[in-house]
């Protein structure tokens, strides 16, 4: 069984002049755990919608969303919030840590609305995993003291402190270098591989995307599976895409994604 699947999901808005615009046009995706899946797509072509979907912040239009075998449909809004922060995980481009908390305080966050041991352990859980991510030594540096990769990667570890089963990566090394984007991507990879989470990039970065196991394009609201080491079919659907040059698969199995 996958770990989520959607199956024909639509997503539209009614405009002011009462037109429908559609957003996402009939998407069918199947994840499964430990799996890591790229969605390449310009800007304006739903891929932010795509992911407010997957991570319970958005409900589908029409189709199904099936979780770990439940449809997502029929659960109750408060179910959705408390399976959004137990199951997912989000890793933002702009890292919207909190200004004027430590790193320490920023990764801790999280777990105040977590249940038991894991609120009482929160400090010790967020130190962990910030030594995890390789700030160890700055927990108690505030968010304008650290470098754009280091805050990134603060980032991460509030994303993964409750040990969620789908990490949600939304152009998470936009606002990075080239070298230290490749840094970030090479550690969710690892962190991911490590606990069996999921991870969906949502990206513009064909470098990015080049890493997954499998391929996505995402145009105008229909999403079709592609092949990146095909380099014909690139060159017909990349057109103006704004995109850095792919690296090569880290495993010799991904090269046969």
């Amino acid at each position: 069984m996958a770990l989520l699947e959607l199956t024909d999901v639509t997503r539209s808005v009614r405009l002011p002049d009462d037109r429908i615009l559609s957003i996402l046009k009939g998407v069918t995706l199947s994840v499964d755990a430990g799996e890591h899946v790229a969605v390449i797509g310009r800007s304006g072509t739903g891929k932010s919608t795509l992911l407010n979907i997957l991570g319970l912040l958005d409900s589908p239009t029409s189709g199904e969303y099936v979780l770990d075998g439940t449809p997502i449909g029929r659960l109750s809004g408060r179910t959705r919030a408390r399976r959004r922060g137990d199951d997912f995980g989000f890793v933002f481009q702009q890292f919207n840590l909190l200004t004027g908390r430590t790193a320490l305080e920023n990764v801790a966050a999280p777990l105040m609305y977590a249940r038991g041991r894991s609120f009482w352990r929160r400090f010790t859980l967020a130190a962990e995993m910030l030594d995890r991510v390789g700030l160890g030594d700055r927990l108690e540096t505030m968010p304008d003291k650290l470098s754009g990769g280091e805050q990134q990667r603060v980032a991460i570890a509030r994303a993964l402190v409750r040990r969620p089963r789908v990490i949600l990566a939304d152009e998470p090394t936009g606002a990075l270098d080239v070298e230290t984007g490749g840094e970030v991507m090479t550690l969710l990879d690892e962190i991911a591989s490590e606990s069996g989470a999921a991870l969906i990039a949502i990206t513009h970065d064909l470098a990015v995307a080049a890493r997954a196991q499998r391929h996505y394009r995402l145009a105008d609201g229909v999403l079709l599976p592609i092949v990146l080491n095909a380099p014909g079919q690139v060159t017909e659907w990349l057109g103006d895409l704004p995109v850095s040059t792919p690296a090569a698969p880290r495993h010799a199995e991904q090269a046969d994604a």
